[in-house]
């Protein structure tokens, strides 16, 4: 199982991916063309036109997933491209078009699969530790389970010069271990976990791990998180 899993699509101040992309090229190495699932924003079209320039530029043809898919949409793909946007609004897309178990099955054989944001959330168990607001409700939590931890993309700090007197994303990851088991790794800005079988590696920027019963922990790229995570 090859994942890559990034905190965010676009850096301040960059391109598309560019800030991964030597990532992303190493994920997809001989790969010639991909399946990319727009659901996570609401105009399908233009979103897999974006993707499609974006790896145009690659050297990869890009296969978008329409929204009367079903199982057979990535059935024979050589790798998939998650992208981000609602995660509440992705994974009742990929429930409504019957994605998730043909998705799992393919990645857990070996298929390349990269995620952002949205993308990334529903790599892990399931959506509850999304920043989304549920503008639609999918019919569970449950999401893709391809690796046994749950993920914060776009990780932010507290910033102690705030006046803001609601919860920090810190407290709401906390609340999520009063109720929940699965570690939480919250992905800063720029950062991404490569995931290669049982090794979870934190590359490009830092995250902030988040355990049942232990102190928050800042981690540092390059780190090898397997051994924290279980």
């Amino acid at each position: 199982m090859t994942l890559l899993l990034l905190s965010n699509s676009t850096n301040h101040g960059g391109g598309y991916l560019d800030h991964a992309m030597p990532a992303i090229r190493e994920l997809f190495a001989g790969v010639r063309s991909l399946v990319f699932v727009p659901f996570a924003l609401h105009d399908v079209d233009a979103y897999t036109a974006r993707v499609r320039a974006r790896f145009a530029r690659e050297g990869i043809e890009v296969q978008g997933v329409g929204l009367d898919a079903g199982p057979a949409a990535v059935e024979d793909a050589e790798a998939v491209f998650v992208g981000g946007g609602n995660t509440f609004r992705l994974l009742l897309r990929m429930q409504e078009c019957d994605l998730l178990h043909e998705l799992r099955e393919r990645v857990l054989a070996g298929m390349p699969y990269l995620g952002a944001s949205a993308g990334t959330n529903i790599a892990a168990p399931t959506i509850q530790t999304t920043n989304d607001m549920p503008i639609v409700e999918p019919l569970a939590f449950e999401a893709l389970h391809l690796v046994h931890f749950q993920i914060n993309p776009h990780y932010v700090d507290a910033d102690p010069a705030s006046i803001h007197m609601g919860e920090t994303r810190e407290q709401r990851l906390l609340e999520y271990l009063e109720e929940n088991p699965y570690p939480v790794v919250g992905l800063r800005e720029g950062g991404w976990l490569r995931v290669e079988g049982p090794s979870v590696r934190l590359e490009g920027a830092g995250a902030r791990l988040f355990r049942r019963g232990r102190d928050p922990e800042d981690v540092e790229p390059p780190a090898e998180l397997a051994n924290l995570l279980h």
